[in-house]
């Protein structure tokens, strides 16, 4: 089969040669969605050499189960959730170092980020990278992911509490480091 050929197969077939072992459709079939998983596991592992690891991890796992998907719903939904999930569980193997902590989970308040809408999509991506890894994660999966924070919880084994407190605190230091951007823009 030629290269020409294959750029024309339906989502359907390619997923089919791909589970049947054709390599030129696995090909075709990561190229299509590399650069978007890429930039899934960048926002959650922080650095690149994380989230290369994440990458083709969540990649083998796509290829391993992909006889599991039952075509409900978008192909490439199906994908991104399990490289969310391939990047929680790459959060979880490094947790015992973030230390999520559970005090003072409700004090933190909600705060307003409209500072954001002065910002492109690459710097809110490095901003939201400076916070800590627990910060981050819970950001993401929030904001970026639609995830609720009994979901969060679930998926990270903290209380829904912690959740909503990373949440409030992540969002509080964007502020800052957003009004301190801002400030030194305008001096």
């Amino acid at each position: 089969m030629t290269t020409e050929s294959n750029h024309s197969l339906s989502e359907s077939d390619l997923i089919e040669r791909c589970i049947e072992g054709d390599r030129l459709s696995q090909r075709m079939l990561y190229d299509r969605f590399a650069s978007k998983m890429y930039g899934v596991c960048l926002r959650y592992a922080g650095n690149t050499n994380d989230a290369n690891d994440i990458l083709q991890e969540g990649f083998i796992r796509v290829f391993t189960n992909l006889s599991k998907f039952r075509g409900e719903g978008s192909f490439e939904g199906w994908i991104r959730r399990i490289f969310v999930n391939t990047c929680i569980e790459h959060y979880r193997k490094k947790a015992k170092s973030y230390n999520i902590s559970e005090a003072h989970e409700n004090t933190a308040e909600d705060t307003n980020l409209d500072a954001l809408d002065m910002l492109a999509a690459k710097d809110i991506v490095k901003l939201v990278n400076e916070l800590s890894p627990g910060y981050k994660t819970v950001f993401n999966l929030h904001v970026v992911e639609g995830y609720n924070h009994k979901e969060i919880a679930d998926m990270l084994g903290i209380s829904e509490g912690t959740s909503k407190s990373q949440l409030a605190r992540a969002k509080a230091l964007l502020k800052k480091i957003i009004q301190k951007h801002y400030n030194t823009l305008r001096d």
